[in-house]
């Protein structure tokens, strides 16, 4: 999405995230962008980033919301926020 790296300036395939806190090639999310649908907080690992002590949480997201940030992990400790989609 927009100017990062090989992304479109839309979305082009959407998905389901499950947040977990798993590390490792198969949780990737491979520099997607996030929609929010239920009001909550999510704690991310941004782009490289691959440890827990990396994470950022973002807080109040009201539903209905996408985030202007890239990311590779949603992590479910810290998760509150339901209904997450990623978006490439």
């Amino acid at each position: 999405m927009g100017q990062y790296g090989n992304q479109p300036d839309f979305g082009t395939e959407a998905f389901i995230i499950t947040p977990s806190d798993t590390i490792n090639p198969t949780t990737n999310l491979s520099n997607c962008i996030l929609y929010v649908g239920g009001t909550g907080s999510v704690k991310v690992l941004m782009p490289g980033k691959t440890l827990l002590a990396d994470a950022i949480t973002f807080t109040n997201i009201p539903d209905g919301t996408f985030l202007p940030i890239v990311v590779d992990y949603v992590l479910a400790t810290d998760t509150t926020a339901t209904a997450i989609i990623g978006v490439k």
